[in-house]
């Protein structure tokens, strides 16, 4: 049998009543009187064996008894209609062949806490709703290029090492390159997507990226996939749309296509409709004026932190904007607003819930003189910056761009408090293994 005729159980609701045989492993197993049930998957899915005396062949029945959670199996049997599996088919087992024993797995269906469960994350991924959250995350992934394939992007990776800061300094890693100095684990590949456009108009670059925050919030990690994107020709009010259109296009997908996985992880899919309005849009004045009437201390010229953003959108399930930040708190490469020099031309995208910042994005700086200015007001070495600067030299344009974590989107989809569940292997200031 060729690898792409083996069969799953996803492909098992039109063969009721046929034999086939699946591999998988066991999720479950329980007896009552002279029936065995077992809860196989495989990968595609999660359903029911059933073993019945005298049905069941005497040898796979008396195997039953050395099945434990995690034991891989060949299964053979007859496809039968079923009402308690996603995809509504259970097998009535013939044989069954143990391919791999599974003594004393850890994660047992009691509680566990989260050191042991991180601790153990190379076999926590098994679980019912990790394996829901990741179908999901897999989902996301899948709606954003379809997305920007649709509108005629072109990848371009951007490289890991770098001697360019694209954020705040403080938050690199540095590692000695050869003999060349320190090099830094990529904050953002939008610097080099920016010399892209020139060639193909819109592009995007979609990896790991690398932030050396001293933080253990909720929503940080050292290690996390961000999705950038930089278009031609897009001031900052088309950054916002095309954002908007892109977010309200993958919550579509995921509630067409991940019902089943939603449910595993109790998450309301009505939560998620009221996503698909128009987003609020507030400027970074209108809401420090919100914030203030509802008893926030913050001032004009501070950054918005967690439990500013939190209470920007309580009462909502709809995303909200907020743009045109002061200069001062945001990066050098931001377009100074012509309306008011005081701030630039930004926006982050907020998600509702507590989930904060999902997106982060600005109209760049076209101008050659006044991106200098900040380079150097920044005190960065400008000799780092010559090739970025020469993109304002040979044909500048307006442009926007915008980077969207991906971890925080697939967390406020999924209903996870925690980013550190949204990426198979996370690392955070105290944990770099498995």
């Amino acid at each position: 049998m060729r690898w792409n005729e083996r069969l799953y159980i996803r492909d098992l609701p039109d063969k009721i009543g046929e034999t086939h045989t699946l591999h998988g492993w066991i999720q479950f197993t329980r007896k009552s009187g002279k029936i065995r049930f077992l809860g196989l998957r495989d990968g595609s899915s999660i359903m029911q064996g059933v073993l019945v005396e005298g049905e069941t062949e005497e040898e796979a029945f008396n195997l039953f008894k050395e099945l434990r959670q995690e034991t891989s199996v060949e299964v053979t049997g007859v496809v039968q209609e079923s009402t308690q599996s996603q995809y509504k088919v259970e097998l009535l087992v013939k044989t069954i062949k143990i391919l791999g024993k599974s003594e004393q797995y850890p994660i047992t269906p009691k509680e566990h806490g989260i050191d042991f469960l991180l601790s153990n994350r190379h076999l926590w991924l098994r679980s019912k709703k990790q394996v829901a959250l990741f179908q999901v995350r897999s989902t996301v992934i899948q709606a954003i290029r379809d997305f920007l394939f649709q509108y005629r992007f072109v990848q371009m990776d951007s490289p890991i090492l770098t001697c360019s800061v694209g954020e705040d300094p403080s938050g690199l890693f540095g590692v000695e390159y050869f003999d060349m100095g320190t090099a830094y684990l990529a904050q953002t590949g939008q610097l080099y997507l920016e010399a892209s456009i020139a060639a193909h108009g819109n592009v995007f670059c979609f990896g790991p990226t690398f932030r050396a925050e001293k933080s253990k919030t909720r929503r940080h990690l050292t290690e996390f996939w961000m999705m950038e994107a930089e278009m031609a020709f897009f001031d900052s009010n088309d950054n916002m749309d095309f954002q908007e259109d892109l977010i309200q296009f993958i919550i579509k997908r995921v509630l067409e296509t991940c019902d089943w996985y939603l449910q595993q992880l109790e998450r309301d899919p009505e939560i998620l409709k009221q996503a698909l309005a128009p987003f609020k849009r507030y400027s970074y004045s209108e809401a420090v004026e919100l914030l203030q009437s509802k008893d926030s201390k913050i001032k004009w010229g501070e950054d918005l932190g967690a439990a500013e953003e939190t209470l920007l959108t309580d009462g909502s399930y709809l995303p909200a904007f907020v743009h045109d930040y002061p200069k001062e708190v945001k990066a050098f490469y931001m377009k100074e607003n012509p309306e008011d020099p005081r701030t630039v031309r930004c926006d982050d995208m907020l998600a509702p819930e507590g989930y904060g910042e999902i997106i982060g994005g600005s109209q760049r700086e076209d101008s050659y003189e006044k991106l200098l200015n900040r380079i150097k007001e920044e005190k960065l070495p400008v000799e780092s910056y010559d090739w970025y600067l020469d993109l304002r030299k040979y044909g500048t344009v307006v442009h926007s761009g915008f980077g969207l974590g991906l971890e925080r989107l697939v967390g406020w989809i999924c209903g996870i408090p925690h980013v550190r569940e949204t990426i198979p292997f996370p690392r955070l200031m105290e944990r770099l293994t498995p």
